[in-house]
């Protein structure tokens, strides 16, 4: 008995040296990439002492109501809710990987209680008390299920990098429908003072071809102008809406419920620092999207190693110990105890080519793994270097159209005079209302562009999230 007991635990022994294995399939080993030393819009690039703090960019907007926005947005979200249900579904599923490569121990107990029959039997009765642990394991000898606790460590990592990524793609879409809001405010307000000017000029219109110092085809074109220009605020109001209601579902909101909250226009919201952008291989350490096609390249690798483990044999023990007798008072004698130990090897003989096509199928998505995540570099660059470039020149059609728009503030204050005074004709004045107009409009959108610019800029670095960061918590930075 003894001999047999240590040949058993020599087995084990042996087991469990084996597990010690290195695991079949690929090391997984990070990829290598080319990237540019730097931004090909040098000019872009701020040198600045003070620049904008990437984690929570939107704050250098100087808006207090925008920062209350993202925090409900942040805490509300249900995209983001449901990304941080995945990150769980994912520790979940790491923790039953993990199990796998540990042994299962259960533990029993029964009784039974049976009487013969007095016509074809003694008529005794018979009782069977037992009590006893089972246990298994199987060792990882090639790795396999090795392999599978790393492919499920990889996918957390790729769902915390998705969650940061949600929560920045949240971030910007809230401020980008902030600063929509804001210029349709912007642009309404100027189109209703401008249609105050035209009424102004309609009457004066009026006046004129009752005193009979101007013909009646003035006044018609006043007309004309005055109700082509009022034509142009109902697609605003839409866009305010519309505005509010996106907002609203951001926030976890239904739509309408932020009517009262935005309905004043507030101050227009542009970045007061400029952006520090680095050189590209920090912005690819920054960007979730980036991070995250790593991890699932991580995964992948891990998982073609876990399908060829499925070609070589998998050893399994299992035993049990317990103890057995005819009363209850018995089980504790040394002679109702009872032991078993199996020891298994399994060897896959003939499959119809199972193995082999799944191995070439891990195989196949560990390549697209790898283009996806040299698609994600080359777009993140791609990102970068157009809003580096939208930025510039939001900004100088934005000084342009300020000087064109106040040397037309002043042409249309000289011809209203010279108008007055019959000096010159009415088309003058209309002519100078309606460029006013237009310029004071495009002013208002660029703007919005060139906050929108800034936006997509703090976006394509990756800004909106830390390790310490609310929404994934500090349990993620590791």
């Amino acid at each position: 008995m003894t001999i047999r007991l240590i040949s058993y635990i020599a087995t084990m022994l042996v087991c469990f040296c084996l597990t010690a294995c290195v695991a079949v399939g690929p090391d997984y080993v990070p990829p290598e990439v080319k990237v540019p030393a730097t931004w090909s819009s040098t000019e872009s690039t701020t040198k600045t002492s003070e620049s904008a703090d990437l984690r929570q960019w939107w704050r250098e907007m100087n808006d207090p109501l925008l920062n209350e926005l993202v925090n409900e947005a942040l805490g509300a979200n249900l995209d983001l809710a449901t990304a941080r249900a995945k990150l769980r579904e994912a520790r979940a599923q790491r923790a039953l990987a993990g199990a796998q490569l540990g042994p299962s121990l259960s533990v029993s107990a029964s009784a039974s209680r049976s009487d013969s029959s007095r016509e074809s039997g003694s008529g005794a009765t018979h009782e069977l008390y037992s009590a006893g642990f089972d246990a298994s394991w199987e060792a990882d000898v090639f790795g396999g299920l090795r392999r599978g606790t790393e492919a499920a460590e990889a996918d957390v990592g790729a769902s915390i990098e998705n969650l940061r990524d949600t929560q920045v793609s949240l971030i910007s879409e809230v401020v980008l429908n902030y600063v929509e809001l804001r210029t349709s405010q912007r642009r309404l307000a100027i189109t209703e003072e401008r249609i105050a000017s035209f009424e102004e000029t309609f009457q004066l219109a009026r006046w004129r071809q009752q005193a009979g110092l101007t013909s009646k085809l003035d006044v018609s074109q006043a007309r004309t102008e005055l109700e082509s220009i009022r034509a142009g605020l109902p697609p605003l109001r839409t866009s305010i809406s519309e505005a509010r209601n996106r907002l609203a579902v951001l926030l976890g909101r239904a739509p309408g419920e932020l009517q009262s909250l935005l309905a004043a226009t507030g101050t227009f919201p542009l970045a007061r620092r400029a952006t520090m952008v680095g050189i590209p291989a920090d912005m690819l350490r920054q960007r979730p999207d980036v991070r995250a096609a790593e991890r699932k390249l991580a995964a992948q690798t891990a998982r073609l190693g876990e399908a060829k483990a499925e070609r070589y044999p998998s050893f399994k023990l299992s035993g049990s110990i317990g103890l057995e007798a005819f009363t209850l008072s018995a089980l504790t004698n040394s002679g109702a105890a009872l032991y078993s130990l199996l020891g298994s090897i399994t060897a896959p003989v003939f499959d119809s080519g199972r193995i082999n096509a799944n191995i070439e199928t891990q195989d196949a998505l560990l390549e697209q793994s790898r283009l996806n995540y040299h698609a994600a570099v080359l777009n993140a660059l791609e990102d970068v270097e157009n809003a580096l470039i939208a930025v510039v020149n939001s900004d100088e059609r934005r000084q342009k159209l300020a000087g064109a728009a106040e040397s037309a503030r002043e042409t249309l204050q000289l011809a209203e005079q010279r108008y007055a005074g019959g000096l010159t004709d009415f088309l003058t004045v209309l002519d100078s209302q309606r460029t006013l107009l237009g310029l004071e409009d495009d002013l208002a959108g660029s703007s919005g562009e060139l906050a929108s610019a800034q936006i997509q800029l703090f976006k394509a670095l990756g800004g909106g999230w830390s390790p310490d960061s609310p929404a994934t918590g500090s349990e993620d930075a590791t």
